[in-house]
């Protein structure tokens, strides 16, 4: 047993171990959400992570994202956040792709059979292709909606997309979803409403 793991099999036991190193997650977006989330997912024993951005690490990034530092600006979002979890998961086989997820790169994304798919994409068409097609091919996956500009972590919801509320984002993935025949489909949201700063002169950035 890796020793960096003993904690989380004393919570989780053997098996639910081995059944996290047999897998194979992909986490399309490398943002404030999904950043945080591979970290997780690697910390937690998966045995095989696909890690998809496009974008490039910036200074304003880095109140927020995993691998954002001072030493990373510049770099792909996607190579830094491989770099990074496997100096803390040597064992785990990291596969990132610079690249943005939509319909004209469908095929080649699900050209690999994946155990679970995190989408924290942001651009709402890539979103919906995604989860549309994820749901065709019998993939279980789970959707981060809007948590731009909220406070509250309390707030935050594990839910399917039709007990949404208070969330924009919500709004636009259920109808498109219902449009498409989806009315279930899990989603972590928040219902608390964005915020400006405080002294009222500009919005905190996205």
């Amino acid at each position: 047993m890796n020793e960096a793991l003993t904690r989380t099999q004393m919570l989780l036991g053997h098996t639910a171990m081995e059944r996290l190193a047999r897998s194979h997650v992909a986490v399309l977006g490398l943002g404030g959400v999904g950043s945080w989330c591979a970290e997780a997912l690697c910390r937690s024993g998966v045995g095989q992570l696909t890690l998809v951005d496009q974008d490039e690490i910036a200074p304003s990034n880095i109140n927020r994202q995993a691998a954002a530092l001072h030493s990373t600006i510049g770099e792909k979002k996607a190579e830094a956040t491989a770099r990074r979890l496997a100096d803390i998961a040597p064992t785990c086989v990291l596969h990132p792709r610079v690249a943005r997820y939509e319909a004209a790169t469908r095929e080649d994304f699900f050209s690999t059979r994946y155990d679970f798919i995190v989408d924290a994409i942001d651009l709402v068409s890539c979103k919906l292709d995604l989860i549309e097609t994820a749901h065709q091919r019998n993939i279980p996956i789970i959707s981060a909606l809007g948590t731009g500009n909220k406070r509250d972590a309390q707030q935050l919801r594990l839910a399917d997309i039709s007990q949404t509320q208070g969330c924009p984002l919500a709004r636009i993935i259920r109808k498109e979803l219902r449009a498409r025949g989806i009315v279930r489909h899990p989603v972590v949201f928040s219902p608390e409403l964005a915020h400006a700063a405080e002294d009222g002169t500009e919005a905190p950035p996205p």
